[in-house]
Order: structure tokens, then sequence, then C-alpha cells
């Protein structure tokens, strides 16, 4: 079983910046990707972003492209969301997973050996 653990999150203005880190333990060698998605109050909980480990292949829902970055630092095991020009509908708890695929106009998704970490907050206000 792999444990994540998601930190960086807090309130920002709009148009400003965040940076989301999740780091993994335990069985790390047991998935093949992770991924970041968010659930805003009362809505379901999207996909925003997967990369693959091994090759660094890189998957963004649209709402997101050209504003957030995952990238992934293998050496400690954490991938990172870099978030820029926040918009207060970004506004969400965002979790980290494993196992995520997919991306484009299909979203993207956990499969069923996902394991999660326990969210942070993110908040976008003036």
């Amino acid at each position: 079983q792999v444990q994540l653990v998601e930190s960086g999150g807090g309130l920002v203005q709009p148009g400003g910046s965040l940076r989301l880190s999740c780091a993994a333990s335990g069985f790390t060698s047991d998935y093949y990707a992770i991924g970041w998605f968010r659930q805003a109050p009362g809505e379901a909980r999207e996909g925003v972003s997967c990369i693959s480990i091994s090759d660094g292949k890189t998957y963004y829902v649209d709402s997101v492209k050209g504003r957030f970055t995952i990238s992934r630092d293998t050496a400690k095991n954490t991938v990172y969301l870099q978030m820029n020009s926040l918009k207060p509908e970004d506004t969400a708890v965002y979790y980290c997973a494993t196992d995520c695929y997919g991306g484009g106009r299909y979203g993207i998704h956990v499969a069923e050996s996902g394991s999660w970490g326990q969210g942070t907050q993110v908040i976008v206000s003036s």
C-alpha cells in the first residue's frame, strides 16, 4: 500500500500562485502515475492533472492548461503541482492519487488500484 501526503495549500489572492506537493511512502514502486484531483463544495471530484512516473508524460484538464504544471522528483517520491494565475473557481480541496490515467476530452481518472491522500485546501479569494 502506498501512503500519500499532500501539502502546500492555503489562501491566495486571484492571480497568485501556489505549489502543492504530494509525498509518497510505502510501496512506491507499485504505482505508474500520480495525479491531482480537486473537489469544490457541492461539486463532483474532478481530475486536474496526471503524470507518468516512468517517462514524465503529462496530462491536464482544459481549464488549467497553461496555468498549472505537474512535475515529479523520483528521488524524493514526490509530485508537485505548480499553480499560477489562480482564479476563484480553482478553490477546492486538492487530492493526489496514484494510478491516474486519461486526459483530453475523456477526463482524468483513477484506476481501482489507486491510493488517495487526505487532501489540502486551496482558497482563491481577495
